[in-house]
């Protein structure tokens, strides 16, 4: 007898599974790195940090007495307030049952401290804005300091991002008397389309510095090709967004926070971090619900150090209409 797909279709598999499980693409993540994690942070959940100012400068007079001023002196409160987790739990029927039982299993854990590191990312990118859980910026307001806007929505048309919002953030920032170097943007994919598309980086015969631009991309991976008006500039999907706020009678809808500052320094990052404690991972036998339960869990905590050395562009995404 012969043998064809005509009469051995009861001997074809329908549908192939794969041995392979398909994962999802991560993105880098960099958050951490811009933090100044504390390390004198004992017990408790409350870290009290003394500051003091400037001494006083005056005119003297001989054969007068010296007048002495007291520098003025304030405290920063710095608490622990995520306590996060993260758990999986597979049953024992599923175990059997499952052919991707143990690939599964063995991604458990990998994808908890994801989850967990993706958070803390989101806090991090978050932690300067109105919204934050120890307060940031204030909403609406230029945030002010020595004459400088550290909080404004972005000048391009229909509020996007344009090369002066870059020149403006870096004008913030030297008025507050922030080194110029290490300066670091963190800014929206959208951003990055906007400054991809304007005319003047377009027309490179105008702009031989952007020579490159139009055939290899402003960006590689999450980070610009071209240094922007002394900013590295990378890009993120876990900035803070959803801001509506008028300031300087210009309004942003559903903005979002692209971030400017320094990192020419450790004392000077904008943002400091306690880990009370570290993602820890668990997992035990339930013998009642006859299942094996894993769990990652962590805590810390995360404030806006130094105000001065950051600045929010608030900019709108219209690269879909």
């Amino acid at each position: 007898m012969a043998w064809t797909t005509g009469n051995s279709d009861h001997l074809i598999r329908s549908e192939i599974w794969s041995r392979e499980l398909k994962e999802i693409i991560l993105d880098e993540l960099q958050a951490m790195k811009y933090v100044r994690w504390l390390s004198e942070f004992p017990d408790g959940t409350q870290l009290t940090i003394p500051s003091i100012g400037q001494s006083t400068v005056r005119d003297y007079t001989e054969d007068t007495a010296v007048r002495y001023d007291a520098m003025d002196t304030g405290e920063f409160t710095f608490n622990i307030t995520e306590y996060l987790s993260s758990g999986t739990y597979i049953t024992d029927k599923d175990k059997q049952d499952a052919f991707y039982s143990a690939q599964l299993i063995s991604s458990f854990i990998p994808k908890q401290r994801r989850a967990l590191d993706e958070r803390l990312e989101t806090d991090i990118f978050n932690v300067g804005q109105p919204d934050a859980t120890q307060g940031g910026q204030t909403a609406g307001n230029t945030n002010t300091i020595n004459g400088a806007y550290h909080r404004f929505v972005a000048s391009g048309t229909d509020q996007t991002m344009r090369l002066e919002d870059f020149a403006k953030a870096k004008f913030a920032l030297r008025k507050a008397n922030i080194p110029l170097s290490g300066l670091v943007a963190i800014v929206d994919p959208s951003v990055g389309y906007e400054l991809e598309t304007l005319t003047n980086i377009v027309n490179v015969s105008n702009n031989p510095q952007w020579e490159g631009i139009v055939t290899s991309g402003i960006t590689t991976g999450m980070r610009f090709i071209k240094n922007v008006y002394g900013f590295d500039v990378y890009e993120s999907n876990y900035l803070s967004s959803g801001y509506t706020e008028t300031i300087d009678s210009v309004t942003g809808t559903s903005a979002i926070a692209n971030l400017f500052f320094s990192v020419a320094d450790p004392m000077i990052v904008p943002f400091v971090g306690a880990w009370r404690q570290m993602p820890r991972v668990e997992s035990e036998r339930n013998k009642d619900f006859q299942r094996d339960e894993y769990v990652t869990t962590c805590r810390y905590g995360l404030k806006l150090f130094r105000p001065e050395n950051f600045v929010t562009v608030l900019s709108e995404d219209h690269v879909n209409g």
